[in-house]
């Protein structure tokens, strides 16, 4: 009796089998992978191609508000695009700017120094003006002070000056070596000096010009009234509203809000590292960057600066036209 070379069920047929099996789960597990691959890359291209330009903008801290709450949701609509802020002094964005160590599609400041430091060094063409404002004196509904600040513009009332010398009164202002507005209050103080023949009131007011218990950040300073931590402070017409905070107005001989008076402005002067200093019209200026990572963006956002309706959304939040400033060229 024969001998089959094969146990019975064909030992090589099983085998075959064996081998045959385990392949084909193999490659439907990689086409099933490859498949999951490809619709996970394709989403993510989608969601790179869908996602909104980032447009950054570099702005007077005092901003804050009215381009978080209106430009930005705004710009969203209008252009498509994220915007991105860095609110700061606009003297140390512009010595940023300068220095390479920040690099904004578009710059905005308040007056027009930090913003020809940035055009002297060939950062921008040229610099549009926006919008204006004036100095007033915020105050703290939480102060003990804040029914007097309340009638202070009213005939036979104590005046705002007055008040700002009452012992044990918390004021707040910015840092003149940074910010812009840590000079205009300077300034201001010096104007009123002269309009009410007060020789020694910014000594009275500010003590010495970098006085470490009165100067705050500028974003923090409105916040610190909010809370009750300081009794008044400087600010831009456009700050208080934003926090329901109410404020002092000021003569205009006196607030630095009318271009107008800008010869008569000059005459306060304050000295800060070596260098003679002259107030001018608080005048809110932007400019394109060179260097601009979204250049056609930018000035597109430049374009629509000059919109009506970013004219409203600055008039909902008390900003001024501009009225006659020229714009800046280096």
């Amino acid at each position: 009796m024969k001998h089959s070379r094969y146990p019975s069920g064909d030992n090589r047929r099983g085998r075959s089998i064996r081998v045959t099996i385990p392949c084909v789960a193999i490659s439907v597990v990689l086409c099933l992978a490859f498949a999951l691959a490809s619709r996970t890359s394709n989403a993510g291209a989608m969601m790179l191609a869908d996602a909104p330009a980032v447009l950054q903008v570099a702005y007077a801290g005092s901003m804050g508000s009215m381009m978080d709450g209106g430009v930005k949701p705004a710009i969203a609509k209008s252009l498509g695009a994220d915007l991105q802020g860095r609110a700061q002094g606009s003297t140390a964005l512009a010595n940023l700017i300068v220095a390479g160590s920040i690099r904004p599609d578009v710059f905005i400041s308040v007056t027009p120094g930090p913003m020809r430091t940035v055009l002297a060094t060939g950062k921008a063409k040229n610099a549009i003006p926006i919008a204006r404002t004036e100095m007033v004196i915020a105050y703290s509904p939480k102060s003990q002070f804040a029914s007097d600040f309340a009638k202070a513009n009213q005939t036979g009332a104590k005046p705002w000056w007055q008040i700002l010398q009452s012992p044990g009164i918390r004021f707040g202002r910015t840092d003149p070596t940074t910010d812009p507005q840590g000079q205009n209050i300077l300034f201001a103080l010096q104007l009123a000096a002269a309009f009410y023949q007060q020789p020694d009131l910014v000594e009275k007011i500010a003590g010495p010009q970098i006085n470490t218990q009165q100067i705050f950040q500028e974003p923090e300073v409105m916040g610190r009234l909010q809370a009750g931590q300081l009794d008044a402070s400087s600010a831009y017409k456009t700050q208080p509203g934003s926090f329901d905070l109410p404020y002092v107005t000021l003569p205009k001989e006196i607030n630095l809000g009318d271009p107008s008076l800008e010869d008569e402005y000059k005459h306060a002067t304050i000295t800060l590292n070596g260098k003679t200093l002259h107030p001018a019209p608080l005048v809110f200026y932007v400019a394109v960057l060179n260097d601009a990572p979204q250049l056609a963006l930018a000035n597109r956002f430049l374009e629509w600066l000059q919109s009506p309706e970013a004219r409203e959304i600055f008039s909902h939040y008390h900003y001024d036209p501009p009225g006659n400033a020229p714009p800046l060229i280096p």
